[in-house]
């Protein structure tokens, strides 16, 4: 590691450390069950987002868990349907059942914007982020809606249709926390939004091989048609020549909206964007892996380790400054 690295992460270190939810996150919170609320949420983004969660780390306390609370939530509902799904596959639950329980979590989010504290340690917390930062009960609905898509939508016909799941699932979160990262200027919503359809596309293409073990692809028809890409194909794992091109038209894309989430960065409080620079360096890796991996995405998992991720660190840092 050269000193021109090594000189920004020693700089941050003492940030880094001092920011890693130690009981000073949580200390601030004088309730004993909203700090068990916040701990709860914390633990779920540590588990299942990495990338995001190392990146929030470098937030103030208080948006650092107003963040993890976020996270929970949008977690929660995605497993919703995603448990729920593999319990019809069982058949150990009817459709009927999944629309029930969604409607009851719509019932309590809406109690929660009411005021209505609920016992469960994601609403828990939630609602404290509530009284915090305004965040319009149309964007958890908006994306309970994207997340119900994966119950009935096994296929996309068009990148249109592909953009707007992508717009519920992903850009819905940029949206809502970015009413906690702060910003001055709206058009900064407009790149949170970008941002959003870049991570989700990312999602996408090095989770092929995986959605397809759940019968589903992402990658719209037209386009599949346009390459020469067929589902048969896709199902045998074929890499050649048609199926690299797919994927690098869609690399492109993705590396596209990132470019125009960039511009947003800047427009955000200056607390939040190196936490939102590092999340977006170290997501938008994931597309050169892709490429380093000769496009295989049928057998092998693109992914970074956690000192690929901390190297970012000073190219993030840098522009943060910005």
């Amino acid at each position: 590691m050269t000193d021109l690295i090594r000189y920004p992460i020693a700089l941050l270190r003492p940030v880094y450390e001092r920011s890693s939810f130690h009981r000073s996150v949580i200390d601030e919170v004088d309730d004993a069950g909203l700090q068990s609320a916040y701990l709860h949420c914390r633990a779920i983004t540590r588990e299942h987002a990495k990338t995001f969660y190392m990146a929030t780390r470098f937030l103030p306390n208080h948006k650092q868990r107003s963040i993890f609370a976020i996270y929970a939530l949008c977690r929660h509902l995605d497993d919703l349907v995603d448990e729920a799904e593999d319990l019809v596959l069982q058949q150990k639950l009817a459709c009927d059942d999944i629309l029930h329980r969604i409607d009851q979590w719509k019932d309590h989010l809406e109690e929660t914007y009411r005021g209505y504290e609920h016992d469960h340690p994601v609403l828990l917390a939630f609602a404290d982020v509530l009284r915090n930062y305004d965040i319009s009960i149309d964007l958890p609905f908006a994306l309970i809606d994207g997340v119900c898509m994966d119950l009935t939508k096994k296929r996309y016909e068009t990148f249109e249709e592909l953009y707007d799941y992508s717009y519920k699932v992903a850009s819905i979160v940029g949206l809502m926390t970015s009413e906690v990262f702060g910003y001055e200027d709206p058009a900064a919503l407009k790149h949170a939004v970008d941002l959003g359809i870049a991570m989700q596309l990312t999602n996408i293409l090095r989770d092929v091989g995986e959605d397809l073990g759940k019968g589903r692809i992402y990658l719209p028809l037209e386009e599949r048609e346009r390459f020469g890409v067929t589902e048969q194909k896709l199902f045998n794992g074929v890499k050649d020549r048609h199926f690299r091109e797919m994927m690098e038209f869609n690399i492109k894309r993705a590396e596209h909206y990132y470019e125009s989430a960039d511009r947003g960065i800047a427009l955000l409080s200056p607390d939040s964007r190196l936490p939102v620079s590092l999340a977006r360096e170290n997501y938008s890796r994931i597309l050169n892996r892709i490429r380093d991996n000769h496009y295989d995405v049928f057998k092998q998992r693109a992914y970074l380790g956690f000192w690929e991720k901390l190297s970012v660190l000073p190219r993030a840092w840098w522009q943060s400054r910005g």
